[in-house]
């Protein structure tokens, strides 16, 4: 068999394989997006927790990093899937999502922060909500979850037992995420649920269906949001002291080899004349000396 006639086979065994192995690459992808999974395994975010003050006096009490399982994008939506969904309703509602009558939202509202490569999608999520209650006093947590474009609800903070007072304006409670890893660039509503430190009974929900604050935040988290890299173009110029003694070396160097080519050129157009040094003809040697003879 030729070298041709090999090559020809090698190519052959090679095509099928390299087209087989980029059919189960692609395969596999679209099994991952069907499952409603995205390309980190896990989601990872870092929440600051500040409790009374609001925005103007915050009062940092922790910072937790969390980890997660991968977002849900697929599916239809519902409370019922939330951690509220699965938990004891308060006395306000028998199995309703209304919560309990002694607890309700006052204010919520959402500051994007954190966009570093300028595409109008923020990796940093301020939130501050303002909870009210007909008791003096009520010791209560929440839970915060994301949806990306109408998909289901994925949980992605959570506070510690804290107390809101009556209805004070000085219990406001503000949690600032970061969102790290596993959250794909897009248009998310944002769900606050509350329930009783006590014993867990679900209490009541604020989402996008109650202000606007909470609907259409365009994010993506940390590694998405990687900043341009500006590639910076240098010219360098050379000003050199001895331009004149340049000028004069290089036209030298240009004359040298003119003159050195042309000499070529006569050498080899006249190779068959006589040189000046070359010695004479025989023949011409022998009648000079009978001339010289006779003389």
């Amino acid at each position: 068999m030729s070298s041709n006639t090999k090559s020809l086979a090698i190519q052959r065994f090679h095509l099928p394989a390299i087209v087989g192995l980029v059919i189960l690459l692609f395969s596999g992808m679209v099994m991952s997006q069907e499952n409603g999974t995205t390309e980190s395994p896990v989601r990872t975010s870092v929440t600051k927790h500040y409790v009374t003050g609001g925005r103007d006096n915050p009062r940092l009490t922790s910072e937790t990093t969390d980890e997660l399982a991968p977002l849900q994008s697929i599916g239809t939506r519902s409370k019922q899937d939330t951690r509220g969904g699965y938990s004891k309703f308060g006395g306000g509602s028998a199995q309703s999502e209304s919560g309990s009558f002694d607890f309700w939202f006052y204010d919520a509202d959402v500051v994007l922060f954190n966009d570093d490569d300028l595409d109008g999608y923020y990796h940093g999520v301020d939130l501050l909500f303002d909870i009210d209650t007909n008791f003096v006093a009520a010791d209560i947590y929440a839970v915060m979850s994301l949806s990306l474009e109408g998909g289901p609800w994925n949980e992605y903070a959570a506070t510690e037992d804290f107390t809101i007072f009556g209805t004070s304006s000085s219990d406001e409670y503000v949690v600032v995420t970061e969102l790290m890893s596993g959250y794909p660039t897009g248009s998310y509503d944002l769900l606050i649920e509350i329930f009783d430190a006590f014993d867990g009974t679900y209490l009541g929900s604020f989402g996008p269906e109650d202000t606007s604050e909470l609907a259409y935040l365009p994010l993506e988290d940390y590694n998405r949001d990687a900043p341009p890299v500006v590639i910076e173009q240098r010219t360098t110029v050379v000003h050199g002291g001895g331009g004149a003694s340049d000028g004069w070396f290089i036209g030298a160097f240009l004359l040298i080899l003119l003159g050195s080519g042309m000499r070529r050129i006569w050498l080899h157009r006249n190779d068959k004349l006589k040189r000046i040094d070359s010695p004479a003809p025989i023949w011409q040697a022998r009648v000079e000396s009978r001339f010289d003879r006779r003389a």
